[in-house]
């Protein structure tokens, strides 16, 4: 063997080696790509988020303790929804058993559980339903769904509203995108909540796509608007920390009551500050620590319940750990209480 043939057989061997690296830290500290045991994929919306990081964070924890082949993929941004759909597509070809999906399209996904459900994979759907007609039409079947209640934390929030105002408020509301089940509950929640008070007027909704540059530009436009706003609801917390920096730019901090929704570290920070009146926190480490919990159950023949919600809580400055608000109907909440004001958190939707 000549000495540049052994040469480049060295390299093949070095690239190789570090291949099946990557595939093990992928796995979230499981076997690796060798590993005999049954492959679970796990399928964000993005991992440009505090929250979906911290759902990661808790399924990988899980997957560690249990032993678990656990590989995690994520688009760039959660409105992809074409971006997800192909990357579920290819993530069937590779042999895994159970598919955990965060659905960027309540609507849209249905396809593709239904090829997974094809090819014998189960399906684990977290922190956002499937359109049940939507399912239907495709013949897709979730095994169980695991997260919050958010048509309850939209009511929450809408209530908190009320009472902080004393029923007297001009609203605008910033919306998920609509058509996908998040968004919608919470805004239909927040909606029922603030009906009955006559002094609540929702004067401008819009969506601001989750995301806080467009946070940003859609409540100055509502401001330009509707100058009289004094209050909004943000159906979530990145499109509401937008909308206090549109505030501030106005030199309005401290004049608009801002709600949000998430609870991430940024919106805490901003409650201390006096620049949003509350949030309503949820627990993505928990709703990964079930997915994967449930997943594992699945592999071994295990029934799971067909919904398990995880607990949501009302996070302001004289509640910084939140009010320990039971997570409501279903299954039950999933999780313990939390160790600690850290441990809810929270991002895009």
């Amino acid at each position: 063997m000549t000495l540049r043939r052994f040469a480049g057989l060295l390299l093949l061997a070095v690239v190789a080696a570090a291949c099946g690296a990557r595939e093990s830290s992928e796995a979230g500290g499981a076997s690796g790509g060798g590993s005999s045991k049954p492959r679970v994929a796990l399928v964000l919306k993005t991992l440009n988020s505090p929250f979906f990081i911290d759902m990661e964070r808790g399924a990988k924890e899980a997957a560690q303790r249990l032993g678990m082949d656990l590989t995690v993929q994520a688009a760039e941004r959660e409105v992809d929804v074409d971006k997800q759909m192909q990357i579920i597509e290819n993530l069937i070809q590779t042999g895994i058993k159970v598919l955990v999906v965060t659905p960027s399209g309540s609507k849209e996904i249905a396809p593709a559980i239904a090829k997974a459900n094809a090819a014998g994979i189960r399906v684990i759907v977290v922190d956002t339903r499937v359109d049940p007609k939507s399912a239907a039409e495709s013949g897709a079947k979730v095994e169980t769904y695991v997260g919050s209640d958010n048509y309850e934390g939209g009511r929450i929030a809408g209530k908190y509203l009320v009472e902080a105002t004393s029923g007297k408020a001009t609203v605008a509301v910033l919306e998920g995108i609509p058509g996908h089940e998040t968004g919608d509950q919470r805004l239909r929640g927040f909606k029922d909540a603030v009906k009955d008070a006559k002094g609540i007027r929702i004067v401008a909704s819009q969506t601001a796509n989750w995301e806080r540059d467009q946070g940003f530009t859609v409540f100055q436009n509502m401001l330009e608007a509707h100058p009289e706003i004094d209050a909004v609801f943000s159906c979530n917390d990145m499109m509401a920390l937008g909308a206090v920096e549109a505030i501030a730019a106005r030199g309005k901090t401290g004049k608009i009551r801002v709600v949000g929704y998430d609870a991430v570290e940024d919106a805490r920070k901003a409650i201390r500050d006096g620049a949003i009146l509350a949030s309503v926190a949820q627990f993505p480490s928990e709703m990964g620590r079930v997915a994967i919990e449930s997943a594992d159950k699945l592999l071994k023949g295990q029934p799971v319940p067909a919904e398990q919600l995880v607990r949501i809580d009302l996070v302001t400055k004289d509640q910084p750990s939140g009010a320990a608000a039971p997570a409501a109907g279903g299954g039950g909440a999933a999780g313990a209480p939390p160790a600690s004001p850290s441990a809810a958190s929270g991002g895009t939707r």
